[in-house]
């Protein structure tokens, strides 16, 4: 784990989990990370999350969503602005994922949402991940 970036951190261990099958992820909780996780609830890529504690340390548990013959819904999923290397679009450029078929998920000043939503508002942001 990184201390660098948590959102990169939270990113690996739903990757992960979802290649190896698994029915959970789960990582140190924020609000941002929730944030991020309710947009992929809203977009269909997860089941659900919910803030758990364990050993007295608040985490996120979020359940993985497959298809019925068992592929991960989640195709991909990539961090795109890093603490190292910022990302900012205005509405009008910020970039398609697979031809419309995935998400970009922004941090906006009217806080974080989907590329189309960030379009359909016409404001830009910082690009934290895409994923399809």
């Amino acid at each position: 784990m990184s201390m660098q970036d948590p959102i990169s951190d939270m990113l690996t261990a739903v990757r992960n989990a979802n290649i190896a099958r698994h029915e959970t992820a789960s990582f140190p909780t924020s609000r941002i990370k929730n944030d991020i996780l309710r947009i992929l609830q809203e977009e269909g890529y997860i089941k659900r999350f919910e803030n758990v504690e364990v050993a007295g340390k608040p985490r996120t548990v979020v359940v993985l969503k497959y298809t019925e013959n068992e592929q991960p819904v989640i195709s991909g999923i990539e961090r795109v602005s890093k603490p190292s290397l910022r990302q900012y679009y205005g509405h009008s450029d910020i970039p398609r994922v697979r031809s419309g078929m995935g998400h970009a998920i922004l941090t906006t000043s009217e806080g974080i949402m989907t590329d189309n939503m960030a379009r359909r508002k016409k404001i830009g942001g910082e690009l934290i991940c895409k994923v399809w």
